[in-house]
């Protein structure tokens, strides 16, 4: 499988619009901002006592937070993804890559993703676009990108609108479900199912759970529209018009969360797309979600001159938001966190 100068350019293409351009959904909101958390005014905790810890894919980490992916196959996401994860290392926080598809296809490229070198112990998930699997990918394929960065997990992640209005798009999802239960079977690693900032509802959680899946990250509406990004990719008016019509298009997050949860009670729910603080991650959790996921902000940091120092001050003040709003509505640990009734805002 050949390499595809224009892949990379596309990954250049994409760090670049996210970082300089509004690429926010428009008119779709998350939801997290209908929820309060219950105050307690006598918590009756030790703020220094709340317990943040979890384990995902059988390893402790220090809060349910993950470094949601973002980038790689172009050289400057090289620096990025080593300055995230030297901060995951130092947080102890799980982290995944960008899509290798990139990699796989020209193993040149294979340098921007590999990270394990600065992080040895954290959970770490390889990544592929699942519609691939349509379009010569296979489960050899997968293997090769989770050996390729040393992962616990495999990601497929699903993008029909992105692809569908991405100049260069792959666009046929047909017979997906069959390919990704293969890959649950052969692979040696948990995979993991994720939108890209879409959502996925109940309906398509349970035909994943039915053929193996066992960890959904629905990445549901309200952050980043991948949709908004294409918008800036366009070669023509029509193009801009087509994409800029689905800004608002898909599930929230919230939605996605509890929908998911009510018909999965056993699913591994990562809850991601527009998750901006440690309240975020907080309310998240009492939806229903195991961790919650985030992208844009760390990015942002990663870019600093300061490298991973920033991104571990970034995601420092969301560990300690998290705790503090654990703190202030009674819960000791996560646990309790889950057992919460959220209030409605009126």
């Amino acid at each position: 499988m050949p390499g595809d100068d224009k892949t990379e350019s596309r990954k250049v293409d994409h760090i670049w619009i996210v970082l300089n351009e509004d690429v926010a959904a428009k008119g779709v909101v998350t939801g997290f901002a209908a929820y309060r958390l219950p105050h307690r005014a006598l918590p009756e905790l030790d703020l220094n006592e709340v317990d943040t810890r979890t384990i995902f894919l059988g390893k402790p980490i220090a809060a349910p937070l993950l470094i949601s992916s973002m980038t790689g196959g172009t050289s400057s996401a090289e620096k990025i993804n080593l300055a995230l994860a030297e901060a995951a290392e130092h947080l102890g926080l799980p982290m995944g890559v960008g899509s290798q598809r990139a990699a796989v296809m020209d193993p040149r490229l294979a340098s921007t993703y590999q990270v394990r070198r600065v992080a040895p112990r954290i959970p770490l998930l390889a990544n592929v676009g699942a519609v691939q699997l349509n379009y010569g990918f296979t489960v050899d394929h997968c293997r090769r990108a989770v050996e390729m960065i040393e992962a616990d997990a495999l990601i497929l992640h699903l993008n029909p609108l992105q692809e569908a209005v991405q100049p260069e798009g792959d666009v046929n999802f047909k017979g997906l479900l069959a390919k990704i239960e293969e890959v649950c079977r052969r692979l040696e690693v948990p995979v993991i199912v994720k939108e890209v900032g879409n959502g996925i509802g109940a309906a398509d959680a349970i035909r994943l759970y039915e053929v193996g899946v066992r960890i959904i990250d629905v990445a549901g509406a309200g952050g980043t529209s991948w949709s908004e990004v294409e918008r800036f990719r366009q070669p023509n008016d029509t193009g801009r018009r087509v994409a800029g019509a689905f800004a608002d298009w898909g599930l929230p997050t919230t939605e996605c969360v509890r929908e998911v949860r009510a018909a999965l009670p056993d699913v591994t729910l990562i809850a991601s797309g527009g998750v901006r603080s440690g309240v975020d991650v907080a309310k998240a959790i009492a939806l229903g979600a195991d961790l919650a996921g985030t992208a844009r902000p760390a990015l942002f940091d990663a870019i600093n001159e300061r490298g991973a120092e920033a991104v571990v001050e970034g995601l420092s003040a969301f560990i300690r938001e998290l705790r503090v709003a654990m703190f202030c509505s009674g819960c000791a640990n996560l646990r309790a966190l889950r057992d919460l009734r959220l209030g409605a805002r009126v």
